[in-house]
C-alpha cells in the first residue's frame, strides 16, 4: 500500500500510475482532526514568553515600553543590571537613577502587554503601545520613537484596543 501526501493534480497523476499497477493508494494530510483538536501547550509562567512588555516606575507611574525575543525575565534582568551598574543603556534604568526612584521587583514593575514572536507585527505593536503612553503622558521612551499615526490615534482616542488576554 502506498501513502501519498495530497499536493494537487500532480499527486493524482502519480497515484494513477500506482493504481494501474494494482498498488493500493491512500492519501495523507498534515492538517488532520487530531492535530486541530490538540491543545497547544502554554508556557507555565508568563515571564518565560517574549513579546511587548512595559516597565512601570513605582513612584511616578511613568512607563517604558519595549519588545524582546528573549524571555521577559531575561530582558527584565538586563534592565535591572543596567540600574545596578549605573549604565545608561536602559532608558528605564536611566530614568530611575536620574529621578532617584526605586526599581522594584519584576512582579511589581513588569507588565506583559502582548505575547508574540519577533517580526514586523511585534514592531507595530511596540510602536502602538509607545504611541499610547505618549498620548497619556506616561512615556519614558525616547522622544524620537513616536511618529504621527492616524490608526493609532483612533484606537487611543476611542480607547478601543486593550490587547489580547495574557496568562497570569
Amino acid at each position: 500500500m502506498g501513502k501519498f501526501m495530497y499536493m494537487g493534480r500532480e499527486t493524482k497523476y502519480i497515484t494513477k500510475i500506482f493504481k494501474n499497477a494494482n498498488v493500493k493508494v491512500a492519501y495523507a494530510t498534515v492538517n488532520n482532526l487530531g492535530k486541530l483538536l490538540t491543545m497547544k501547550t502554554q508556557k507555565t509562567n508568563k515571564y518565560d514568553g517574549n513579546g511587548v512588555y512595559q516597565l512601570e516606575c513605582p513612584p511616578c507611574n511613568k512607563i517604558y515600553t519595549g519588545q524582546t525575543g528573549q524571555p521577559f525575565r531575561v530582558r527584565f534582568r538586563k534592565h535591572y543590571n543596567d540600574y545596578k551598574n549605573a549604565n545608561n543603556r536602559s532608558k528605564f534604568a536611566q530614568h530611575v537613577i536620574e529621578e532617584g526612584h526605586s526599581f522594584g521587583p519584576m512582579n511589581d514593575v513588569m507588565k506583559i502587554v502582548h505575547a508574540a514572536e519577533k517580526g514586523r507585527m511585534l514592531d507595530t505593536l511596540e510602536r502602538f503601545y509607545i504611541y499610547r503612553e505618549t498620548k497619556y503622558g506616561n512615556k519614558i521612551n525616547d522622544k524620537l520613537t513616536v511618529q504621527s499615526n492616524p490608526t493609532f490615534e483612533t484606537l487611543v482616542l476611542h480607547n478601543t484596543y486593550r490587547g489580547p488576554p495574557v496568562n497570569t
